[in-house]
């Protein structure tokens, strides 16, 4: 299950952003980015869902860190280049379930505890056009993500009994929505697939990415006003 990638849109040097997503499924994912410098960043990233189903349960946890650049550019300035790339750690459990006279047994228990590694580009614009709602305007930010991850189990195990471990490269691009409620507070709606380029019977892609989240940025340019 991927979490949803970290789109900071990061600006200039001493801004912060942290995001909260929540997808269809109910993997939460929290995001930060703080910008060192004028074109440097790092990054913090986590990842935690806790999915019970009459005949599946699922739980994972993930953690990651990363570093990168960020630049604005355009005859405006309001188009955003970001690259990073970063560590991760996590492990995760599937239980499938069947149900019998004497009540629900365990059929499978898989457990997994995995290393990360990711590179992330990212891309985005700052548009004129707003979103007419109630009387209100509300800017529109529009960006893409393409992130690389290589994922490899340091543990597996089936039933209690310890399995081969696998790996697998995992090609996720995405695209996001952000609709600024105010000049610190937007709503951003992302979107994607996830495909795994190794052919693995258990390390596969999870499900595609649709999740609503809330974004909080302090600090940076307002590139929408740069050019007034």
């Amino acid at each position: 299950m991927p979490n949803v990638p970290n789109t900071p849109m990061l600006t200039s040097r001493g801004e912060l952003n942290a995001a909260g997503h929540v997808t269809l499924k109910g993997n939460i994912s929290v995001n930060s980015a703080y910008a060192a410098s004028d074109h440097f960043a790092l990054m913090l990233n986590g990842s935690i869902m806790n999915n019970h189903k009459p005949k599946k349960d699922f739980q994972h946890n993930l953690i990651e860190t990363g570093a990168g650049y960020f630049t604005t550019f355009g005859p405006e300035k309001n188009r955003i280049l970001e690259v990073y790339a970063g560590v991760g750690k996590g492990n995760s459990e599937r239980v499938y379930k069947d149900k019998t006279s004497s009540g629900m047994i365990t059929e499978d228990r898989q457990e997994i505890n995995f290393n990360k590694t990711f590179f992330q580009v990212n891309y985005s614009s700052k548009r004129k056009q707003d979103l007419k709602l109630f009387g209100a305007r509300f800017p529109l930010n529009y960006g893409t993500a393409l992130r690389v991850s290589h994922l490899k189990m340091t543990e597996f195990m089936r039933n209690s009994v310890g399995q081969a471990k696998e790996n697998n490269i995992f090609l996720e691009p995405v695209f996001f929505t952000r609709m600024a409620i105010s000049n610190a507070v937007q709503i951003q709606y992302t979107s994607g697939s996830n495909f795994g380029l190794r052919n693995r019977k258990f390390l596969t892609a999870g499900n595609s990415v649709f999740s609503l989240g809330l974004v909080i940025g302090v600090g940076g340019r307002n590139l929408a006003n740069d050019d007034q």
